[in-house]
């Protein structure tokens, strides 16, 4: 038996959406830009006027940076490779210093298992 629910399937609200109740759309323009891997982005803009839009965007596909000049992309700037605990310990201390600290612990260690 078919429900007499005149609104299923529709959403409090809803309704035609076209430009009349949107209001008129701003004027599109599609610039393009150039990673050093050779992929364009060609994002839209709001805007006619090129000064307004950015002079680099990121790069979708490889994650660099992209440029408005096809002939001299921008670099991609390096990143600091990740660094365990233990490196950032090594760059704090010398190895000396980490067997002083280790053999103190090791003693401190013996002497509550002993109970003294």
């Amino acid at each position: 038996m078919a429900g007499g629910n005149a609104i299923r399937g529709s959403r409090v609200g809803a309704g035609p959406m076209g430009e009349a109740e949107r209001g008129e759309s701003a004027p599109r323009v599609q610039i393009a830009y150039f990673c050093a891997n050779d992929h364009v982005v060609k994002p839209s803009f709001a805007t006619t006027e090129r000064d307004e839009v950015p002079l680099e965007w990121d790069c979708p596909r490889c994650g660099g940076p992209a440029g408005l000049d096809r002939l001299n992309p921008p670099t991609p700037t390096r990143s600091e490779p990740y660094k365990t605990h233990l490196a950032y310990v090594k760059e704090r201390r010398t190895d000396a210093e980490g067997e002083a600290l280790l053999s103190e612990a090791l003693e401190a260690l013996r002497a509550r298992r002993s109970g003294t």
